[in-house]
């Protein structure tokens, strides 16, 4: 509280309770047991180790307490919502410590999709007081028959790591679930928790449930602040490389002086390579687990539970374990390779200590000489408390006829009142009435290019007025496919059995994984490598792998674009120079090379360097913008240096540059008329038109919005490919006949935001207007040298890239010399 008021007292069995473990309520804590008491929506930032969890359920649990016995059975008292399920269930098996410890007769269960078919039917009939569950399993409850009654004893909602979901379209369907649940209880109140919120205004809107800014901020006592190193390796830091494999001997000591580490990638590829390389290190035996999304529920639970336990020293993990899981016996966490965006970071370094009076420690481990600048500016970042934002969004339409085909599914509706409800959701408060129409009609009939398909035929019109599903069968199909997230179609990963049968799930990987594999080949997964024996429909058959080497392709995961707010801070870092003594010795000589050799640009100023190389010419710009929009910037320039005549061959893209090379020079081109902003205007659309990222983004609004399926009953789940050609079928025919059909236009909308990034490329190219500056060189300077080696691994084999850098780098630290 702000203010300094007096906050209201807890009751004695709370405060005994707080007594007993030699804790006093922090004054956060307090403040939340009083919005609640007043009835108000309230939005919680504190720092990780404050008791964040806590507050947010400490209203629920003294409500639940004072409630008098009743007879009748009661629906869900608290609805607490995590955007990962292990953290449900991590905080159901803590939460269960307090309501166990003061004997209250509270009951606090999860619901993910984890969770065994007879608990969820139990859950169904006889609801818990507090249910922690997933958005995408809210989804599901707005499709249930039954769900207002189910849901109108509920007094709270709880976001837990609200961050993490709102701005995306998972956060566009939860914002619609919590409108729902609203109708169903109108005096619910909803509570926002987060450690990392850099705007609090904006999340404050997207939670309100009205067009007022109706949701209080409560925020807790900063903590202690962090300690965080950057590694700084005896052998140095590579030119080039993304797995840190130069510094794991390093990065293995560090753990054998910890209590437990958390060493946090960002890719399952990197976590794979990670954990092979720490156990090739291991002579010590030390206890080393793996943890990412593509493993099997099993697997990730083993590790969770020997973590609680206290039983590992490491624990080698992706995003999966970014949010909110307390294990207080970890005591640092390590980044291998860049962390890409400084509020990323602050949620990572917060798994370690969860104590607010004692610092978390972090070390980060740079892959490069560029992730040697990221990595300290991400740490100056940190220290500064200064934190990456993102920006308010209007609700997706595929999202919103998802939700309207649910609620179809539960219970008859009318189009004013539903509209009405909506509205009432943060990202679609305005929401066009024609728009939402459109939606309508795209339910129940396709739109007008699919309506004669009975298929498409969702919802109907009763002579009631009111809307309401096609029929059960229907409902089962919308059911099965509900949620936001559009993975790559997944396969199971199976030990073969006798006589070549499945035998049991080690986990998942993507169809496209197995495209570059052939029966015999070996690779790494869950920690081991594995021999692929075949696939049958949509299982992986493998074998142990023994002492083979693995052939190991680099496959998917979550891969994080460099943030604006990082990017700046590292243009700033390079550009300066008598900043340069907080970097290693041979990133600042490096850097000095650079300027020796080309120049260094101002934080405002964008380089950009010709030359020749072998029988080539290459152009490198170096934006510092993230790969996307260096991806959408490379396929435009190629098209102009096309038309200029000067035949580019082709281009690499990564965070930090952009390389083009060409069969004849670039160095006299008109720069200003090539990198024109005009460049997003008929050469962007005729691109998107010609490029396979429109029907991928088409592929993930039609999942989405459930005019293609994925899953259906008795386990049947078309393949990646079924569900490719179905979508290209559709879009093909849409582009002929109905080119501004709703899902196209959330094509374009999602290509331009999230697969091309047109925002952050048209802010780059407004920012460079009139700042280009060009270095014409003989041969490669410092910055290029990686950029040239991404393109030697793509087109030499065996150690040709190696002898790029080699070379390079002997030159170019020789003519510093002399």
């Amino acid at each position: 509280m702000d203010d300094g008021r007096a906050l209201t007292a807890l009751p004695p069995r709370f405060e005994a309770w707080f007594e007993g473990r030699g804790w006093s309520a922090r004054p956060h804590q307090l403040a939340m047991v009083e919005k609640a008491r007043a009835g108000r929506h309230a939005l919680l930032i504190a720092p990780t180790g404050g008791g964040k969890t806590l507050a947010g359920f400490l209203p629920s649990l003294i409500e639940l307490s004072e409630r008098p016995p009743s007879n009748t059975p009661r629906g869900v008292h608290t609805l607490y919502l995590s955007p990962l399920k292990a953290l449900a269930v991590d905080v159901e098996r803590n939460l269960m410590t307090p309501i166990a410890e003061m004997g209250l007769k509270v009951t606090a269960e999860s619901r993910t999709g984890d969770t065994g078919v007879s608990r969820r039917q139990r859950q169904r009939i006889k609801p818990p007081d507090m249910l922690l569950t997933t958005p995408e399993q809210l989804a599901l409850f707005c499709a249930w028959e039954g769900a207002r009654r189910y849901f109108e004893d509920l007094r709270c909602v709880i976001i837990d790591e609200v961050h993490a979901t709102w701005p995306s379209k998972r956060g566009d369907l939860l914002s619609l679930g919590l409108a729902r649940l609203q109708q169903f209880a109108p005096n619910l109140r909803r509570v926002g928790l987060s450690a990392t919120v850099d705007d609090p205004d904006v999340i404050r809107r997207w939670l309100t449930p009205t067009t007022e800014d109706d949701v209080d901020l409560v925020r807790g006592l900063p903590g202690a602040p962090p300690v965080v190193d950057v590694l700084l390796s005896e052998g140095g830091v590579p030119w080039a490389g993304h797995t840190a494999q130069h510094a794991m001997p390093e990065v293995y000591e560090t753990i054998k002086r910890s209590r437990i580490a958390l060493i946090f990638v960002n890719t399952r590829f990197q976590a794979e390579f990670a954990f092979q390389e720490l156990w090739r290190l291991n002579d010590d035996s030390l206890p080393i687990a793996l943890h990412h999304g593509s493993l099997s529920a099993e697997q990730r639970r083993k590790v969770e539970a020997a973590m609680a336990r206290g039983q590992l020293r490491a624990v080698v993990c992706t995003s999966t374990l970014d949010l909110g899981i307390d294990w207080g016996d970890v005591d640092l966490v390590i980044q291998l390779a860049s962390p890409k965006g400084a509020s990323r970071m602050v949620q990572r370094i917060g798994r370690a200590n969860h104590r607010l009076d004692e610092p978390s420690r972090a070390l980060f481990v740079p892959a490069n000489r560029f992730e040697m600048l990221e990595c300290q500016a991400a740490r100056e970042a940190i220290a500064e408390n200064a934190l990456d934002s993102e920006p308010e969004r209007e609700g997706a339409l595929d999202v919103l006829a998802q939700h309207v085909m649910g609620l179809a599914c539960s219970e008859p509706f009318d189009l004013v009142t539903l509209y009405d409800e909506i509205r009432t959701s943060g990202p679609y408060r305005d929401l066009a009435w024609e728009d939402f129409e459109g939606v309508i009609d795209f339910v129940s009939t396709g739109g007008y290019a699919l309506k004669s398909y009975d298929r498409f035929k969702r919802i109907v019109k009763g002579l009631d007025g009111l809307w309401k599903v096609r029929n059960e069968e229907t409902a089962l199909r919308h059911r099965m496919n509900v949620g936001a997230i559009v993975s790559p179609a997944m396969l199971s990963v199976r030990m073969a059995g006798r006589r070549g049968a499945p035998g049991y799930k080690i986990g998942e990987v993507e169809e496209g994984y197995l495209e570059v594999l052939e029966p015999g080949d070996t690779f790494v997964f869950a920690g081991r490598v594995l021999e692929l024996v075949g696939v049958t429909g949509l299982d992986v058959l493998v074998r142990p792998g023994g002492d083979k080497t693995p052939k190991m392709p680099s496959w998917g995961g979550s891969k994080f674009a460099l943030s604006t707010f990082l990017a700046k801070k590292v243009r700033h870092l390079m550009s300066d120079g008598p900043h340069w003594h907080v970097l290693p010795d041979d990133t600042r000589e490096w850097l000095e090379i650079q300027r020796d050799r080309s120049l260094i640009p101002a934080e405002d100023e964008m380089l950009l360097e010709t030359f020749p190389h072998g029988q080539r010419h290459f152009m490198v710009a170096y934006p510092f913008e993230g790969r996307l929009a260096h991806t959408t910037l490379a396929m435009l320039l190629t098209r102009r240096l096309e038309r200029a005549g000067v035949g580019p061959l082709g281009f690499v893209c990564n965070d930090y540059a952009v390389t083009i090379w060409s069969l004849k020079p670039m160095d006299a081109l008109d720069l200003d008329d090539l990198f024109a902003e005009d460049m997003l205007g008929d050469d962007l659309e005729s691109w998107l038109l010609e490029s396979s990222m429109m029907k991928a983004a088409f592929k993930a609004c039609a999942l989405i919005s459930g005019l293609v399926e994925r899953r259906f009953r008795g386990d049947q789940q078309k393949s990646g490919r079924q569900i490719t050609f179905s979508t290209d079928l559709v879009y093909d025919v849409l582009r002929r006949h109905q080119p501004d059909h709703l899902l196209l236009r959330c094509a374009r909308a999602d290509a331009a935001r999230g697969l091309v990034d047109v925002g952050r490329l048209g802010d780059l190219l407004a920012r460079i207007k009139g700042r280009i500056r060009h270095a014409r060189l003989d041969h490669l300077s410092p910055f290029s040298v990686p950029m040239i080696l991404e393109i030697g691994k793509q087109r030499s084999p065996g150690g040709a890239g190696e002898m790029i850098l080699a070379e390079a780098a002997e030159t170019l630290i020789a003519e510093a010399i002399a």
